[in-house]
């Protein structure tokens, strides 16, 4: 291994412990303090999840700009159920089939299913309406019967209609926040009866410490361990890091694209569904304007921690560890007593800063 390779593999680490130490000399013991190292670890959790996720689909080549927008309409949704009366783990479970569903239409899109992305929200429309006003059996029948036909439709005579990552993410970032937002009529979702309040309860306990780690911090490490494996070690991993170096060699070489591309975008946003779950355990609540801000934080992660938004390379490692630095930073402002603008001047910088380094590796490995 060369110094050059020696620098690069070793730089987040490097960064996580020049952040850290620098804050420490600013703010003392209010920064080092084992119950601030316990909240940044809290609010790593979060972050750290979701960015694990996200480092899949920037290795496949990909983006994802929703990704707080996904977290605020999970904790929408989980909060929902709960104050329904469902089990918490049920509810927990719904909010990651939220992340997956949200993942599989961004997917779906990306990839040209336009058609049938447009004849399922027909479908659902239709069937909702009809089954609300004249019987579940009519409505489910009228919704397959219209999803069928618009989706055949408009294959036949409008074809495929691959769109940007970029642009579909962009969108549903706004749309997505839309919909948390009229899930609660622009109010938080709170839990207002005995059981509720027993279910949040239970919830809120992946995230407190008790006599040791959070059991959310310990949910992202086994994630990350998983995800890690998989990446590397599995022939499905190693298909998406071929996609996102060359999607064209890729498919010359025999590889389903499109099937690679949508599974990586379910499963990557199923991440977010799961951050949502720790966002609503974190709050005890569901908030439509949670998570403001996080598609930034999650995409510096992962390129701090070594990943090209030229898709191809990236790992869980760095990115867990520019989560980490992104939380430093954070909560090391805040520590300093630093206005909200300061810090998000900060923030932007070292967005900038590390895209601006994903340039420079990208200019090196040409040479």
């Amino acid at each position: 291994m060369t110094l050059k390779e020696l620098a690069a593999r070793l730089g987040p680490a490097i960064g996580l412990v020049a952040t850290w130490s620098l804050f420490a000399l600013l703010a003392g013991g209010k920064f080092t303090s084992a119950a601030n190292h316990e909240l940044m670890l809290l609010q790593t959790a979060v972050v750290g999840t979701a960015a694990v996720g996200a480092t899949w689909i920037i290795a496949s080549g990909g983006i994802d700009l929703s990704v707080g927008s996904t977290i605020a309409l999970g904790t929408m949704v989980i909060a929902l159920l709960v104050r329904s009366g469902w089990p918490p783990w049920a509810a927990a479970l719904a909010g990651v089939a939220t992340g997956a569903l949200v993942g599989a239409l961004i997917g779906a899109l990306v990839i040209g299913e336009l058609g049938r992305v447009a004849g399922l929200v027909a479908g659902i429309a239709l069937g909702g309406s009809l089954a609300r006003s004249h019987g579940m059996l009519l409505g489910i029948g009228a919704g397959v019967a219209v999803a069928a036909a618009t989706g055949f439709a408009l294959r036949k005579f409008v074809g495929r209609v691959e769109l940007s990552p970029f642009i579909v993410t962009l969108g549903l970032w706004g749309a997505l926040r839309g919909l948390a937002k009229g899930l609660g009529d622009n109010q938080p979702v709170y839990a207002d009866t005995e059981e509720s309040l027993r279910a949040m309860e239970s919830l809120r306990s992946l995230m407190n410490a008790g006599d040791g780690l959070p059991t959310g911090v310990w949910i992202l490490a086994a994630l990350a361990v998983v995800a890690a494996l998989a990446l590397r070690s599995t022939v499905f991993g190693r298909h998406v890091l071929a996609v996102g170096s060359n999607e064209e060699t890729a498919r010359l070489c025999g590889l389903r694209v499109e099937r690679v591309k949508l599974a990586v975008y379910a499963l990557g946003v199923a991440c977010a569904g799961f951050a949502a779950v720790l966002q609503t355990a974190y709050l005890s609540m569901g908030d439509p304007t949670t998570a403001q801000g996080y598609e930034l934080k999650v995409i510096a992660a992962v390129v701090i921690g070594g990943a090209s938004l030229s898709g191809g390379t990236g790992t869980i490692v760095g990115t867990l560890i520019g989560a980490l630095i992104m939380t430093v930073v954070d909560n090391g402002c805040t520590k300093l007593g630093l206005d909200n603008w300061v810090q998000e001047l900060v923030t932007g910088g070292i967005i900038v800063a590390a895209v601006a380094l994903d340039r420079l590796r990208a200019r090196g490995s040409e040479a």
